[in-house]
């Protein structure tokens, strides 16, 4: 069975015609884990699909995806661009696209959409619990949607971990990730999208699926998960589900659909979005996430970020960082890892803009990793290099920010001072 998994996977990498040159870029990504379960050929290829409604700023549509419980499935999702925001679609041309993924209790966001067809991109934020909003304008008010009769599977921790018993094709995370794998597909086949200046963002839950997702479809030419990572049965929120397990249901669990089996295979720039204090998605197991990826990736950390699907889409890195890639625009800094000596921290910066503050962050109590309390510390800006005052030598976590002309902040690695 694995044999045969593997070799539909280089089948499909052939049909695409996609060379070992091709996906390898700066850096060789290892190969997609033997047990990916994605029918890759089939799922790169546009979906049918049909508008709900064609005529609104933000529109509305239905595409076709994996059949569920031996029936078809459809996903609903919003999408606009520029034109449609105008009132005259026939504006747009060569447009970037955005492909937006949502988190846990969420649904496609109407608003998710708009900010980034604002922003000059096509995008579409699609449901990834087999329903649709019901009140879309207000999508953050109580129970936001309603479940499809054709819909796939919903999206409870029981469907995320209950099921790992059942057939991979009858589990949520083989049909989430589908479902944007399916959206990118159709999205790039819009006459108005260039489909080669496509990227993915996604919000908790959705972070993890964006881990998944740069990791098998290097279509895309960035991605930023914001809050989500690998290594979940290592430490996050979910160790509860795990610790019920068998031995053999947490085995195929994280061979399956743990990021960490396809991290390694990112092959476009990436960047981690988090807090510090993150109840979900904790540092040491993002570390670990950031790690694995082999090419070109950039951190944002924040002290005490908070953990919501408006908080995951405001920070503006993340637009910088897509720009960055999609348009060629002004790059995001990049922060070294920083080095201790004689007392001092220091690191250097990558970057074409005015860095006009930087900071040290560190804690050094014994609380749990997501309870910590954090003292920040200003650092010195001498052009390229931030120096800052070493922390103490209690100090258990530590990193640097550093903030730009254009108030973007990007970090350091974080450094734990017991590794």
């Amino acid at each position: 069975m694995i044999k045969s998994q593997f070799k539909c996977v280089a089948l499909c990498l052939v049909l695409l015609g996609v060379t070992a040159c091709q996906t390898a870029q700066a850096t060789s990504p290892r190969p997609l884990p033997q047990q990916t379960p994605w029918k890759l050929a089939e799922l790169f290829k546009a979906p049918k699909f049909h508008w709900v409604d064609d005529k609104s700023p933000v529109r509305k549509l239905m595409y076709a995806a994996e059949p569920y419980g031996g029936k078809p499935t459809q996903v609903f999702a919003f999408y606009a661009t520029p034109g449609t925001l105008a009132g005259d679609p026939s504006l747009d041309h060569d447009l970037p696209a955005v492909v937006l993924v949502h988190g846990g209790g969420g649904t496609a966001f109407r608003e998710w959409a708009e900010l980034w067809a604002k922003r000059g991109y096509a995008a579409i934020a699609m449901d990834l619990a087999g329903a649709e909003p019901i009140d879309d304008k207000n999508p953050h008010k109580g129970d936001s949607r309603t479940q499809l009769p054709d819909g796939g599977p919903g999206q409870s921790d029981v469907e995320k971990f209950g099921s790992i018993d059942q057939p991979v094709t009858e589990q949520w995370p083989y049909h989430a990730v589908a479902d944007v794998l399916l959206a990118h597909s159709l999205i790039r086949s819009f006459k108005e999208v260039d489909a080669d200046r496509t990227a993915v963002t996604g919000i908790s839950w959705g972070g993890y699926l964006t881990c998944i997702v740069a990791g098998v479809d290097n279509r895309f030419k960035a991605a930023v998960p914001v809050y989500g990572c690998g290594f979940l049965y290592e430490d996050s929120v979910w160790l509860p589900r795990f610790a019920k397990f068998t031995p053999e249901q947490r085995d195929r669990w994280i061979e399956l659909w743990d990021p960490s089996q396809y991290l390694p295979n990112v092959s476009m720039p990436i960047l981690f979005v988090d807090g510090t204090n993150d109840f979900a998605y904790p540092l040491n197991s993002l570390m670990k996430s950031i790690h694995a990826v082999p090419g070109t990736k950039n951190t944002c950390i924040t002290v005490k970020m908070p953990h919501s699907h408006p908080a995951g889409w405001a920070p503006s890195e993340i637009g910088l960082f897509i720009d960055q890639y999609l348009r060629g625009d002004t790059p995001l800094p990049k922060v070294s890892l920083p080095t201790i000596a004689d007392g001092k921290i220091t690191a250097t910066v990558d970057t074409k803009t005015q860095i006009k503050s930087a900071a040290l962050h560190y804690t050094a109590d014994d609380q749990a990793i997501n309870k910590h309390n954090w003292t920040n510390v200003d650092a010195t800006v001498e052009g390229h290099r931030v120096i800052a005052p070493a922390p103490p030598a209690e100090a258990k976590i530590w990193f640097i920010t550093v903030v730009d002309e254009r108030d973007a902040t990007v970090s350091s690695e974080v450094i734990f001072a017991d590794r």
